[in-house]
């Protein structure tokens, strides 16, 4: 089994996409109950990086369609100029196909079945660009921003460069996500991280934290009650591109959003989805197209919305 071989203090919940784990190997889903976490290694190819790469470009250059919040992009802009106005856009899969195509990658799908159940759907994406000298994420919990009545929220972060600790790599608290307890938050002014709001109170330290540095085309798969962070891209040039992609049981009902009127909460359910695996039990229901593309400000917004 070919696996990517960790920096001495990453912790090692990597799993090989080449071929299943042999008989005495930690299956996928006992890590991901364990650790709250897995990484794909080297899911995409290096050809379908670059594409999303350039369809990256192509989103902040306008050339998909518009996106709440953004200004028109200056044709004299170099791509570089145009690319570091941004931190991070909320749902580039509503603009791009490529984008929606790697939502349902097949390595990304085959391990959301193992973690999550045979019927998966997504809700959102965010393309975070995160230049050098851009800010981080405080702790956090995905599950705060997005609730599912199950806790079978679950991320997939596509690294399309390599994340690194000078870069402004994700850091996790393995094992934080096992009480399935959403720790409470509050308002911040750190000025490493773009979000204004941060988790607190937890039993953890950030000596308990580890880095998760993986090479481009890698994927980070983690749960949504996992506490995660990421400190201010501290390189020298360059970027700290990812595509993260939220998923959840499809077999569940999504409370998230403003419920419609008269609809008791144990009933509420967001239909802005998308089915990447197996059958939809609330098919019935019909899709609806609620959210639309948009940029989230540094500092502003919070999270995840």
């Amino acid at each position: 089994m070919t696996v990517h071989t960790p920096a001495p203090t990453q912790f090692d919940s990597t799993v090989s996409t080449d071929q299943p784990a042999g008989p005495a190997s930690t299956s996928m889903a006992e890590r991901y109950e364990r650790d709250g976490f897995v990484v794909l290694d080297k899911a995409l190819s290096d050809d379908e990086v670059e594409q999303l790469r350039a369809e990256a470009l192509r989103i902040c250059r306008g050339e998909l369609g518009e996106i709440k919040g953004s200004t028109d992009a200056d044709s004299a802009l170099s791509d570089d100029e145009l690319m570091r106005r941004y931190l991070c856009i909320h749902y580039p899969h509503k603009l791009s196909s490529l984008m929606l195509d790697a939502m349902r990658h097949p390595a990304i799908v085959d391990a959301l079945t193992q973690v999550i159940g045979p019927d998966v759907k997504a809700m959102q994406s965010m393309l975070f660009i995160k230049a050098d000298g851009k800010p981080g994420q405080a702790w956090h919990q995905d599950e705060f921003f997005i609730p599912t009545r199950d806790r079978s929220l679950t991320a997939a972060w596509i690294a399309l460069d390599d994340a690194t600790v000078e870069n402004g790599c994700l850091w996790v608290l393995p094992g934080s996500h096992q009480r399935g307890v959403i720790y409470p938050n509050r308002e911040h002014d750190d000025p490493r991280y773009d979000c204004t709001v941060e988790s607190f109170d937890f039993p953890y330290t950030d000596d308990d934290a580890v880095p998760v540095q993986i090479p481009a085309g890698s994927v980070l798969v983690f749960n949504g009650h996992l506490l995660h962070k990421s400190l201010p891209n501290t390189a020298s040039g360059g970027y700290r591109r990812a595509l993260v992609n939220h998923y959840m049981s499809a077999s569940s009902l999504l409370p998230w959003g403003k419920p419609v009127e008269g609809t008791p909460m144990a009933q509420a359910d967001f239909r802005d989805i998308v089915m990447v695996a197996g059958t939809d039990p609330y098919a019935y229901k019909g899709l609806e197209q609620i959210r639309r593309a948009y940029i989230r400000p540094d500092r502003e917004g919070g999270c995840d919305r």
